[in-house]
Parts: structure tokens; C-alpha cells; sequence
């Protein structure tokens, strides 16, 4: 992972105060980035979305056909990129936080993508919306987990946000709205292309069948929920320091119990709220405008 790792734990172990509720089936992940000559170092991030920029826009078949030539792969990543939203910059950002999940996915969680969500967005329409990004977890013992995450980008992460987020979050749980990421996995070519024991494919297939319940099937879901966001901590910062990793990770641990209190009143009416696996992952950035201008220049740049 290119990112320094401040967090990496249970809930129980970093809430900020008295928590009521379910708290074992809750984590918290705060990375950060590093300083050079004085500045947040921007080209590091930057790359670090690049990097991961195939898996997100490009399908397993489509990235097969062009290995070994990295400029067209990025050109044809880039072709899958909307970044004409109605939302206008909240639009971009959601997207860029969709390449910078996928890339935590794959790097920290040592996940398998098997929806290429801005593929699917681009070229499916409605039949992709939903969650952010959808990856598969295979456990040492055989097992199987899947993960159903949530990409925001924001100026603040206060209370506001978080209410939406918690909003999101239920809204991916309904049941239609899982029996439709279901079937996106199983119709999708890409699950087969993976390279995993294929009686793992046939029991992730058999777990996903629509006519299963999906009761049976909550205990395996993960919620990875990214929060990049601007940081009044890192605008001030000019290099890596002890205070500043404090000063962080004490901001995440605060945000991590607001948003986790918000989560327990509006999901606890979610059957089986407390075998579903949430991951907050939290992300400072000096400042958002730029970032999100120094993206959507190098997308068309690949565009052209």
C-alpha cells in the first residue's frame, strides 16, 4: 500500500465516547498521505488513481486485450469516464473516489474486482447503478466475502454528510437493490475470467442464486464506505510529523463515532444489521478543487 496506515481497527477499540448498539461488526481505516519539500505530495496520489484507473473503467477482457500497452489502456480507461454529471464537480468526485476505493480494495483488502463499476455505469446505463464498487474477498480457509462499497468526496465530513452517507448506506441494503447487484455479479463475464478455484465460483454463484434468500447471504456482505475529504489538518501541515498523525487520527476516531452513532438509528431497522460487516475508510486531502482539476486535465487529455 503506498499510503501510511494511522488506523486499522475495530470500532470498539477507537470510539470516542459511550456507543449504543451493535459495535463488533464495525471497523475504522485511516490512511494518509506524505509530504515533500513542504507540499502534500499530490503526484503520489494522483498515481496511486492511474495506477488503479483499468480496474475501475476497463472490463477483465478489455484489459486483456491491450497488456503490454499502458498507453492505450489508460486511453480506453478514460473513454468510460463520465465526468459530464448533472452534479457537475460532485459528479467528478464521486468518480475519482470510485478509482481511489478500487485501489484500496485491491492494495489494503487484497479484494478481486468482479464489477468494474464505471464500465458498467458507461455501457450498461441503469443496469449498474447501486453500489460504488463491488469486489469478492477470498478467505484463507476457502471462504468468501463480498463488498459492496460507498465513494464519497467531500469538503467536510460534519454531521450533514454523514447523515447522507448513513441514507446511501440503507438505501444500497434494500433487498431489490441487492438482488440486482447479485445479478449484475452472476451475468457479468469477468467472475469467470477470475483466477480462483472454481469451486469457489460455483459456491459464489450457488450464494448469489435469486431464488436464495437473501438472509442467508448478509452475514458474507462487507460495506467498505470511503470518505476522501478536505482537511483543515493537512492545509496547515508541511511535513510528516507526530503531531500531525495524532492530530488525524484523533479527527478520524471522532468522525468515525459520529457517523457510526448516525448509522446505528438509521439502519438498525435493517434485519440482520448486526452480521453485516461496515468499514469506514477515511482520507484527508489538502484541498478538493484542485485535485478534481488536475484529474479531469489528464482525462482529457487520454480522451483526445
Amino acid at each position: 500500500m503506498e499510503f501510511e496506515v494511522l488506523i486499522d481497527t475495530s470500532f470498539a477499540n477507537v470510539a470516542k465516547e459511550r456507543f449504543e448498539g451493535p459495535i463488533g461488526n464495525k471497523s475504522v481505516l485511516s490512511l494518509i498521505n506524505d509530504f515533500e519539500d513542504g507540499e502534500w505530495r499530490a503526484k503520489k496520489f494522483h498515481n496511486f488513481i492511474w495506477d488503479n484507473i483499468k480496474e475501475t473503467a476497463l472490463s477483465l477482457r478489455e484489459r486483456n486485450c491491450l497488456a503490454g500497452k499502458e498507453n492505450s489502456l489508460l486511453d480506453a480507461a478514460a473513454q468510460n469516464l463520465r465526468l459530464t454529471d448533472k452534479d457537475g464537480d460532485i459528479g467528478k468526485g464521486s468518480e475519482l473516489a470510485e478509482i481511489v476505493l478500487y485501489g484500496i480494495m485491491k492494495h489494503h483488502y487484497k479484494a478481486l474486482p468482479v464489477v468494474p463499476k464505471i464500465f458498467y455505469k458507461q455501457n450498461s446505463q441503469d443496469n449498474a447503478k447501486g453500489a460504488d464498487s463491488v469486489h469478492i474477498v477470498i478467505h484463507k480457509n476457502g471462504d468468501f466475502t463480498l463488498w459492496f462499497g460507498e465513494a464519497k468526496f467531500y469538503k467536510c465530513i460534519e454531521d450533514a454528510n454523514l447523515s447522507r452517507i448513513v441514507d446511501s448506506v440503507k438505501n444500497s441494503l434494500h433487498a431489490d437493490k441487492l438482488r440486482k447487484e447479485n445479478t449484475i455479479i452472476t451475468n457479468v463475464s469477468d467472475i469467470e475470467d477470475l483466477d480462483i478455484d472454481r469451486e469457489i465460483k460455483t459456491r459464489i454463484r450457488e450464494s448469489l442464486a435469486q431464488g436464495r434468500s437473501l438472509d442467508e447471504l448478509k452475514p458474507k456482505i462487507n460495506i467498505p464506505i470511503l470518505l476522501l475529504h478536505e482537511c483543515e489538518i493537512t492545509q496547515k501541515a508541511k511535513e510528516l510529523t507526530e503531531k500531525y498523525k495524532e492530530q488525524i487520527a484523533d479527527y478520524h476516531k471522532s468522525r468515525a463515532t459520529a457517523y457510526f452513532k448516525k448509522q446505528v438509528k438509521g439502519l438498525s431497522d435493517v434485519f440482520k444489521y448486526a452480521e453485516i460487516r461496515f468499514h469506514i475508510i477515511l482520507f484527508p486531502v489538502p484541498y478538493k478543487a484542485p485535485i478534481i482539476s488536475r484529474f479531469v486535465t489528464k482525462v482529457g487529455q487520454h480522451k483526445a
